[in-house]
């Protein structure tokens, strides 16, 4: 197995400054291509730090991606670090100062002193061409060891990785057999609850389970080797068994996946909000598939009572979500009550009547998070509509203390 490195460089990095998300980008586009990154590392702008790292990952890598310090200032280190580490000299490389020199003139400005030394780079590297920056990229090896030195710059970085370091990888490594990864997208559920339904799964070699839990999501990820669709799709369909209440959507995000079904379906929605402030409709419309379909939408104040002299919240939503519905003219319509003391009151309103439920936080959240997670669930009733799949639901996180469907007959009468 290849054993590849990042090495993401500067203070701005290490200290948090701007979130590395080159590092991010270039695992999951090596994990795409075949190539999984098996080590991250960060080191601030100091010298003796970068080159201890560099001759510490030649020793214990065969490839290694380091980003930033490729420019002009005197924090830019990582061209002399490459040279003390593989105990080379630095090397004017005439090709690439004529290539900044004619940058500058093209521009109309006489190119500064200080540019003169991304032209530095150590005695018998290859140049990594960079179209669209200054920042002169470098291959150079050392202790059995590929180090592909890159600008910070995410522009230039990513055009360098797709254009020559991952041709450069292929042609060097071509036996390598890719991987690919599946996932499931699961909510109101836990990793612990997962895990007892899917680690006794016995998978076939080459393949492995993986979770990431982030709120409101939990993903179920399967790794398996490319072109083995089969295999993968029968792992998948018998993953999918295990879990699919609550399971609401595969290889795309739940977005994506409504939007689909709201596309497929052809249903006009309307929305009216108390415990979301807008997330909901803002949700529905950020997909373009769905945007075109959505309605009016309102957000009420969290003082406005919902039904005046009621003090039943879910009757009250079930009453706003058809009001809704009829006065916007739409054919479905969801509505988010407000939420007091960790309880909170749903509703669906569509052309077969009126689904609610009233349901209640587990545990503490913030006020984002308990948006979020309400957002999401209203959402899933959508999902779970448009799916004909049951429309409630048992989540881990909250307590249903109440459920009511109305049929259209009863509403009507």
């Amino acid at each position: 197995m290849l054993k590849i490195a990042m090495l993401s460089t500067g203070e701005e990095v290490l200290h948090g400054d701007i979130v590395d998300t080159n590092a991010a980008w270039l695992s999951q586009r090596f994990f795409e291509s075949g190539y999984s990154v098996t080590k991250r590392s960060t080191v601030g702008d100091e010298l003796p730090a970068l080159v201890e790292e560099l001759m510490m990952l030649s020793f214990n890598c065969d490839i290694v991606v380091v980003n930033g310090g490729l420019g002009p200032t005197s924090d830019d280190l990582s061209a002399e670090a490459a040279a003390s580490a593989a105990e080379l000299e630095l090397e004017l490389y005439p090709e690439w100062l004529q290539r900044l020199e004619q940058f500058f003139t093209a521009r109309g400005v006489t190119m500064p002193e200080s540019n003169r030394k991304q032209a530095m780079l150590p005695t018998g590297s290859f140049i990594l061409d960079n179209p669209i920056g200054t920042a002169c990229g470098f291959k150079l090896n050392f202790n059995d060891c590929d180090f592909y030195f890159t600008p910070g710059v995410p522009s230039e970085f990513k055009l360098m990785v797709d254009q020559q370091i991952l041709p450069d990888i292929r042609r060097t490594f071509p036996q390598v057999v890719g991987q690919e990864c599946s996932k499931l997208y699961t909510f109101g559920t836990s990793e612990s609850a997962l895990s007892d339904k899917l680690d006794r799964m016995q998978l076939p070699q080459g393949y492995m389970l993986g979770y990431r839990s982030y709120l409101p999501y939990i993903e179920v990820k399967l790794f398996g080797p490319k072109d083995d669709l089969d295999t993968r799709v029968k792992l998948l369909q018998l993953i999918f068994s295990l879990i699919e209440s609550n399971v609401v959507s595969i290889d795309e995000s739940m977005q994506e996946h409504v939007g689909h079904l709201i596309e497929e379906k052809k249903l006009s929605i309307s929305t009216a909000e108390q415990s979301t402030y807008g997330s909901l409709s803002q949700w529905l419309q950020s997909q373009e598939l769905s945007a075109q379909y959505c309605g009016h939408g309102w957000v009420l104040g969290e003082r406005v009572a919902l039904q005046e002299g009621s003090e039943d919240a879910l009757a009250a939503v079930l009453a706003l979500a058809g009001a809704t519905k009829d006065k916007c003219s739409t054919d479905v319509s969801i509505v988010t009550g407000k939420v007091t003391d960790k309880t909170f009151s749903i509703a669906l309103a569509a052309p077969e009547g009126e689904w609610g439920q009233t349901l209640s936080f587990n545990r503490d959240y913030s006020r984002s998070e308990r948006t979020l997670v309400i957002t999401t669930l209203a959402a899933d009733m959508l999902r779970r509509y448009l799916s004909n799949k049951p429309m409630f639901a048992s989540y881990s996180s909250l307590t249903r203390s109440k459920e009511l469907f109305v049929p259209v007959s009863v509403i009507s009468a």
